[in-house]
């Protein structure tokens, strides 16, 4: 049996030059955002608490709990609307295809019977108002020529909806049914964020003018401005009230947030508080979206850094939750007493995790540089991307060193360091053989003459496995002037094999391959010790030993993750179903009894497994 024991999460789904827009439920203090064809749940009080609704077939968009806690709204990109039940397993109450485009915004009316969406109608309507239970159309919606960003529902009755976006207006609406009401025009560039304060006397709207106006909330008409003292650099992507509706918080490209405080009659607002966010330097500290949520003030990067800071202490340096963007391809575990788990995506993030604590430290690799695989030993961590170039860099008490490389000459494929050998002696497969390096020294490259797909090194350095497109494997004795010699060929795989791996104690290796089939080997007589490992349905993209050398975990494209134990029949196994959204890419365990995964979905999981 397998039990979740933990997650680190992905970050939200960000986009250059666009705000994104995370929402919460201030009973349970918990928020909501999306990546991916992903919803994530968090609580603010236990980071680590995380829930993943994956339900929708297009990369969702927004979310949005119900007034009442009771439900969540979500959109994708395709225009449809899920409505979905906050216990129980996620029922599914309905399902809506709203627009023809993406949804940008949706909104609950405050009695949870009404929904407003508004976003991209590809020539069709851009907002949509609808009765929660019917997707009956509630009003017409007129006035907008170019994609709707936001929408806004007053909280209090009477009942209006107001709508912004790239065509500079902002529309107002009274009903229900819903009618044009009024349009204004005070913005200069694209209005990217609309929020009604919570007790509905005013609404806010911001924009890529750098401006914030501010209109009555019953009557539409604008009565006020953000000051331009003090005020934001940049375009400013998103605006949040304070609970008590007397303060805003508003996030900027210039890589700021800022509270401002509203006057009572709404005329006028100025800046008290400025929060300033540094991580990288670059590009990625652009703040793009903001919650206030009871005490915490929530800030989003352009990199999806979240930083939480507290409303009663704002000098107080924030709590900061990150992780992947993208699908994370590799992981691996150091450490004894309290585990490190290092994990890459694609798109050349290292994140550190600790386990028990969640999120470290990251580093992003200079040049944009792409990674596919990472191997790792105490005190440095090798990396390989889709370029000819094999990476390593030193590991810190507080995070990473200076990266230096080698060029090979041809796009690594597989990366495996003999961690016992004096030298770290490492070995890296490309499509036609393999190099072994000293460091980053060249001690030999071979050409084996058929399709290289897999390999690994022993931890003694002494032997090599190199598994081929043929399904077949090679075993190679490594000789003193670094070169191969072949002992033997295995033939049992009938696809590509993709990922070989030796059991801590030597004794064993275990395969995988395309066509769905793991396979454990004994080292020493060269037979079969575990066959019928077919119970994936895709290809195998990883395999890991328990460091007693008593089960082996697979992980494959059909999202599940399995352990076999050594010693029982493969139909004994332990199937973690649905483990990562998308596919696993890679396992690692922890210690005898834990799991650690990661795939497509961006997000690494713990699984403690109980043999039967």
């Amino acid at each position: 049996m397998a039990k979740l024991v933990e997650t680190f999460p992905c970050v939200p789904s960000t986009e250059r030059g666009r705000g994104i827009l995370i929402s919460g439920d201030p009973k349970s203090d918990t928020i909501l955002y999306c990546n991916g064809r992903s919803v994530l749940i968090r609580n603010l009080q236990r980071p680590q608490d995380v829930e993943v609704y994956g339900e929708h077939g297009y990369a969702a968009t927004v979310a949005r709990y119900s007034p009442n806690g009771e439900w969540i709204a979500s959109a994708d990109v395709s225009g449809t609307v899920r409505v979905w039940g906050t216990h129980n397993g996620f029922v599914l109450k309905n399902e809506f295809r709203v627009l023809a485009g993406r949804v940008d915004d949706l909104q609950w009316s405050s009695d949870c019977l009404r929904i407003v969406a508004s976003g991209d109608g590809k020539g069709k309507s851009l907002v949509r108002a609808f009765a929660w239970d019917s997707g009956n159309t509630m009003g017409d919606f007129d006035g907008h020529s170019r994609r709707v960003l936001s929408c806004a529902f007053k909280p209090t009755r009477p009942f209006r909806i107001a709508t912004c976006g790239e065509d500079f207006l902002v529309n107002f609406y009274d009903g229900p049914p819903f009618k044009f009401h009024s349009s204004h025009r005070q913005h200069s560039n694209f209005v990217n964020c609309i929020r009604y304060a919570p007790d509905g006397s005013k609404f806010i709207t911001v924009s890529s003018d750098k401006k914030g106006m501010i209109y009555d909330g019953k009557t539409g008409d604008k009565i006020g401005e953000l000051a331009s003292e003090d005020g934001h650099k940049g375009s400013i992507y998103a605006v949040s009230w304070s609970p008590d509706s007397k303060r805003v918080l508003t996030v900027s490209a210039d890589k700021s947030a800022k509270i401002w405080e509203i006057s009572e009659d709404g005329t006028a607002g100025s800046v008290i508080k400025t929060l300033t966010f540094t991580e990288s330097g670059g590009a990625e500290d652009m703040l793009v979206g903001c919650l206030w949520q009871n005490n915490h003030l929530i800030t989003v990067s352009l990199g999806g850094t979240m930083s939480l800071y507290s409303a009663d202490d704002m000098d107080k340096p924030p709590l900061l939750l990150s992780g992947h963007l993208k699908n994370v391809t590799s992981l691996a575990v150091l450490g004894d007493n309290q585990k490190t788990i290092l994990s890459c995506s694609y798109d050349g993030l290292i994140v550190k995790w600790l386990q028990g604590v969640g999120y470290s430290c990251k580093l992003q690799m200079k040049d944009n540089t792409k990674i596919k695989r990472l191997a790792a030993t105490g005190s440095n961590i090798l990396l390989t991307g889709f370029d000819n170039k094999v990476w390593r860099m030193p590991l810190t008490d507080n995070g990473f060193g200076d990266a230096d490389h080698v060029d090979i000459g041809h796009q690594p494929l597989d990366i495996s360091i003999a961690i016992d050998s004096p030298e770290y002696t490492t070995l890296v497969s490309f499509e036609s053989g393999v190099v072994l390096l000293n460091g980053l020294n060249i001690l030999s490259k071979i050409d084996l003459g058929f399709v290289v797909s897999a390999s690994v090194i022993s931890p003694n350095g002494k032997e090599a496995i190199v598994g081929g497109q043929d399904g077949k494997l090679h075993m190679y004795s490594v000789s003193e002037d670094n070169s191969l010699k072949e002992e033997t060929v295995l033939e049992k795989h009938r696809g590509a094999v993709t990922v070989i791996r030796y059991s801590p104690d030597l004794t064993m290796f275990a395969s995988g391959d395309a066509n769905r089939e793991a396979v454990v080997w004994d080292r020493e007589t060269k037979q079969v010790k575990l066959n019928n490992m077919l119970f994936h349905t895709a290809r195998i993209n990883s395999l890991a030993w328990s460091p007693n050398n008593k089960m082996v975990a697979t992980g494959s494209v059909d999202t599940n993750v399995i352990v076999y134990e050594v010693d029982k029949p493969a139909s004994s196994r332990i199937t973690v179903r649905h483990a990562h959204l998308g596919g696993v890419n890679a396992v690692a365990f922890v210690d005898e009894c834990t799991v650690a995964s990661s795939g497509e979905d961006a997000s690494v999981r713990m699984w403690h497994i109980e043999p039967q």
